[in-house]
């Protein structure tokens, strides 16, 4: 696999120039999924798969946009970009960029070479670390400067208003946030974060089921609407509710047999979940591993039941880490209906664990998975 130094001799052969190149992370989220959309709380950590993006001016105003792992070349003129996506991978970019214009900022012609390692479908946010990495690639030939939080809300935007997906703030900002070692406590309304660290010693395993299931996207979206009706309903009993953030569990209990049973259920999975992820921040600083790892089984049989959108591979996935040697705690990570589960490992023990978990969920799939042993690692920026 081509990594981001080995762009310039790639960049140079293709456009004749010498690039600028920017990285920026995919994700793994530890605990608190589908909490972000609901002004929640999340806790993930930025991890060693990485999108590049290598630049240099053009002196016309087009924007010419080209990958290996990607299929097609795209040109566009940046004084007449299209308005929403074309439906190609070049979205990514070409949102960012129709939103920094947007906002004011002009770009200048670009020649831009784009390089992803983050597994696509995957569910560790590849979308997201391609759109930090073209920002930060289009704004340094126009000399913007944005501090990075304004940064991450700007490419969830263009992902929302330009793509068309209603993704939470969560992926952009750990992309453009995280830190070596740590995995941070991330508040999604105000942006208020704290860094926790993970215990030295300890690994994050990523199994890859190699599914992901065509409905995604479609519940997806609809899961936002069911939590938004959730919303509505609370806010006739208490009007200063304004997401389901706001919700208590003991509000939860009082009124949970009042709303629609699917309703009830998506509601009861965010507001816990949201308790969950507070509870779990806190045992990881003690270096509460046990508790760590109930509280991300307590999230997974949630999400598979009361927010319905797990599926039977990541079911066994998550059920096959059970009992195996160094094996502290996993769930399901990501939007669901395939993709990947996250699992705290002891260092020690993880080349047999990637080993057994891949021999289980192999005989009781019929899959060949993959698995990626990872650590926390720093956020988007570019490289030397």
């Amino acid at each position: 696999m081509m990594r981001g130094p080995e762009l310039t001799p790639h960049f140079e052969q293709l456009f004749g120039d010498l690039p600028r190149i920017f990285r920026a992370p995919g994700r793994v989220n530890l605990i608190g999924e589908h909490t972000d959309y609901n002004d929640g709380f999340v806790m993930p950590a930025a991890v060693g798969f990485s999108t590049y993006v290598a630049i240099a001016v053009r002196p016309d105003r087009k924007l010419v946009i080209h990958s290996e792992e990607f299929p097609g070349d795209f040109e566009f003129d940046l004084d007449h970009l299209p308005e929403h996506r074309t439906g190609a991978w070049c979205d990514y970019v070409l949102g960012v960029g129709s939103v920094l214009q947007k906002s004011g900022h002009k770009l200048r012609g670009a020649n831009v070479l784009v390089h992803g390692e983050v597994p696509m479908g995957a569910g560790l946010s590849s979308s997201a670390a391609v759109e930090v990495a073209s920002a930060l690639a289009l704004m340094s030939l126009s000399e913007i400067q944005l501090p990075l939080p304004d940064l991450a809300k700007l490419c969830q935007y263009a992902e929302n208003s330009f793509v068309g997906a209603r993704v939470g703030i969560m992926d952009q900002f750990v992309s453009c946030m995280g830190k070596a070692g740590h995995a941070f406590l991330l508040d999604c309304r105000s942006l208020e974060f704290r860094f926790v660290p993970i215990p030295t010693g300890i690994c994050l395993v990523v199994c890859n089921t190699m599914v992901k299931h065509d409905l995604a996207t479609g519940a997806y979206n609809t899961r936002r609407e069911e939590c938004e009706e959730g919303v509505r309903l609370f806010a006739k009993w208490n009007p200063s509710i304004r997401a389901l953030r706001d919700v208590s569990v003991e509000a939860l209990d009082q009124h949970i047999h009042e709303l629609p049973a699917t309703i009830g259920k998506r509601c009861c999975h965010v507001v816990c979940e949201n308790q969950r992820t507070l509870d779990a921040a806190r045992a990881l600083t003690a270096g509460d591993l046990p508790e760590v790892g109930r509280l991300m089984r307590e999230s997974h049989d949630s999400l598979r039941d009361l927010y319905e959108v797990s599926c039977r591979e990541l079911d066994v996935m998550v059920d096959a880490a059970e009992g195996l040697p160094g094996f502290c705690g996993g769930r399901m990570t990501g939007g669901g209906f395939g993709g990947c589960t996250v699992n705290l490992v002891r260092e020690e023990n993880a080349d047999e664990f990637a080993k057994r978990i891949a021999e289980r969920y192999r005989q009781q799939t019929g899959i060949n998975s993959q698995v990626y042993l990872c650590t926390a690692e720093d956020g988007a920026g570019e490289l030397s």
